[in-house]
């Protein structure tokens, strides 16, 4: 479901990406009830492309996310995504060069320029399923289980390790967990309303 564009002008290695690849699906499903199948990572080389930064040629890396967005992600939560995102590039691919250095080293800045998060998909279809809204996983989950279910057991594999997955976190949700869903969405309408004073809050 969420789309993340790795746009690298540095030399990234097949083990780096991977690694990388690796590092973004785990800190987007587990924090969210995103299943790993539906986290795609894309690389993008920069290095030949005529790139600009405040209106002069500069070349950086970025990190740039096309996520489903809704009322149960907040602000905090799109700031600690950011944060673990940094963490991983960091730690696998470096810090960058310390900032004397750079202008006169002809070393590569490993460093990462920017994190772009944008709650720009609306809908789609991915693997032959509508894409749920963001808060929304587990209730998709469990409408397609048996579609899920019946993939894996036809020998696809990704579906077979969704499955899994889905089992082995809990991701079906609980007898009653859909009341509570619900109460706790109106919960926020009602908060909603009240804070722009709409509704019978007018």
């Amino acid at each position: 479901m969420p789309l993340y564009e790795v746009q690298h002008y540095i030399t990234l290695t097949i083990s780096q990406k991977d690694e990388l690849a690796e590092a973004i699906t785990k800190i987007h499903s587990t924090k969210f009830s995103t299943p790993r199948m539906f986290v795609n990572v894309h690389f993008l080389d920069t290095s030949s492309l005529r790139t600009y930064i405040g209106g002069k040629p500069h070349q950086a890396n970025h990190i740039r996310a096309l996520v489903r967005n809704g009322p149960s992600r907040t602000s905090e939560d799109w700031n600690d995504l950011t944060s673990r995102l940094h963490t991983a590039w960091t730690s696998i691919i470096g810090p960058g060069l310390p900032k004397l250095r750079r202008s006169d080293s002809e070393e590569p800045n490993t460093s990462l320029r920017s994190i772009i998060i944008c709650g720009e998909i609306l809908g789609g279809m991915e693997a032959g399923f509508f894409l749920p809204e963001a808060g929304g996983d587990k209730a998709w989950i469990e409408r397609n289980w048996g579609a899920f279910r019946e993939r894996a057991e036809q020998g696809e594999e990704e579906f077979g390790e969704l499955v899994r997955e889905v089992e082995e976190r809990g991701m079906l949700r609980r007898e009653g967990e859909e009341e509570r869903e619900e109460r706790e969405m109106k919960r926020e309408r009602d908060r909603l309303e009240e804070m722009m004073g709409w509704g019978e809050h007018a």
